[in-house]
């Protein structure tokens, strides 16, 4: 069975590698979308001009600690999300390069 990209989301772009890693960690369109719009961490991705995003997948509020991290790499291109990869990253990933704050609120900004 061919994983789908989901219908009403003319901002984003799925690629098929995209679709399938969503299908093989067992993401949702919709937790991958939350991702990207609500993330913990913003990073510079792998990939030229392209920005990975992360949020815990279940975060302990009390001890602000978590298991596993959900990450999405993406790329701004006319105005549109193309959503290049999702993964699951287990345990706690080190921080590497953060994105200064004024470029984070220029993409929002974009958004």
């Amino acid at each position: 069975m061919q994983f789908k990209p989901p219908k009403n989301t003319e901002r984003f772009f799925w690629t098929g590698h995209a679709l399938g890693k969503m299908q093989y960690y067992g993401l949702t369109a919709q937790r991958v979308l939350r991702v990207i719009n609500h993330p913990l961490r913003i990073e510079e991705g792998v990939a030229e001009k392209t920005t990975a995003v992360m949020q815990p997948a279940s975060i302990n509020k009390k001890k602000q600690t978590w298991s596993s991290e959900i990450w999405v790499m993406y790329q701004l291109d006319k105005g549109q999300h193309k959503i290049i990869s999702a993964w699951r990253y287990p345990g706690k990933s080190p921080e590497k390069n953060s994105i200064p704050q004024e470029i984070i609120d220029e993409v929002k900004d974009f958004i």
